[in-house]
């Protein structure tokens, strides 16, 4: 089968659709399929990228890390029918979404959808945010979901989320894996010592971008508290953003500057590491519909305490 994926995030960025789409295309060749990436340009692009077409786009949107598509007509007329698809894949119901619904209904083919995102919570991102635009978000993507032949949901409580908003057309669960034996390596010890936290500290880590949607001022807060009724306690954050400032700042005004560890984005055996030296993985975001990071703490044997949501 040839399977067409469309994306508005795709590496080098870093989240969890991203990783998803990564993974999933990934999985698709191993078992036989072609499968082709439309995604935008991202900042430090791979040279040598094969079975993927980046799109024109604007970098870091809005003082994010998101690249927003520049309308491009026609762009991919020829590779489409050259990869001639028997599936559109789209993962999202907007910009690059758009022209998966067209490039489907042009090339009379099945489009799935995954809806990976609670949208509504993004919006910030937008000039204009209000209760009228988050609803409008919401109704865009419901009326998306029901022009595509089938969706996928990461997980039961967003399935259910989405019928209850009126997406009538199948919905299948289908959670992003994590490959068990990546994270079986890793030294805690050696990334301790290299980021100078302490032997016999207990160390309370978090992963993900550090961005407004993720509830950080909340977790800075529940963190500070336990690191000022525990002396052995140091708070380690892997990944980047715009809210790194306002967690260090509150962390600061408390004293506990000397315990807080940034260490920006990493990946492969750096992040396995960074899992392993924990003693506990902490999570506050109320937006998530997976949660890429907490599968990956568990599969990395670092228990979790998150937000109910």
């Amino acid at each position: 089968m040839n399977i067409l994926m469309m994306t508005n995030t795709f590496t080098p960025h870093v989240g969890g659709v991203a990783r998803s789409v990564e993974a999933f295309s990934a999985e698709f060749r191993r078992r036989g399929h072609r499968v082709l990436v439309v995604a935008p340009e991202f900042e430090n692009m791979a040279e040598d990228e094969r079975d993927v077409v980046r799109i024109p786009a604007i970098q870091r949107f809005n003082g994010s890390d998101f690249s927003v598509v520049l309308p491009t007509p026609g762009f991919l007329n020829s590779t489409v029918e050259r990869f001639r698809p028997d599936v559109v894949h789209s993962h999202h119901p907007f910009l690059i979404g758009g022209m998966a619904l067209r490039l489907a209904h042009v090339h009379r083919i099945p489009l799935v959808f995954t809806h990976h995102t609670m949208y509504e919570q993004y919006t910030h991102y937008v000039p204009g945010d209000s209760k009228a635009l988050k609803r409008f978000v919401i109704n865009l993507s419901t009326s998306y979901a029901n022009l595509c032949s089938y969706v996928i949901a990461p997980s039961q409580s967003v399935a259910e989320i989405l019928r209850s908003r009126g997406v009538t057309v199948p919905i299948e669960v289908v959670p992003t894996g994590v490959e068990l034996e990546r994270f079986a390596g890793g030294s805690g010890a050696g990334f301790r010592a290299a980021a100078n936290i302490p032997e016999e500290a207990f160390v309370v880590g978090h992963v993900g971008r550090l961005a407004p949607e993720k509830n950080l001022a909340f977790l800075a807060e529940a963190v500070a508290a336990f690191l000022k009724s525990e002396p052995r306690a140091h708070f380690l954050v892997v990944g980047a953003g715009p809210a790194r400032g306002s967690i260090l700042g509150s962390l600061a005004r408390r004293g506990l500057a000397e315990r807080v560890h940034f260490l920006g984005v990493l990946e492969g055996p750096l992040l396995i590491s960074a899992y392993r030296a924990m003693d506990v993985f902490a999570f506050a975001s109320m937006s998530e519909t997976q949660g890429m990071v907490l599968t990956e703490a568990m599969a990395a044997g670092v228990p979790v305490v998150a937000r109910r949501a």
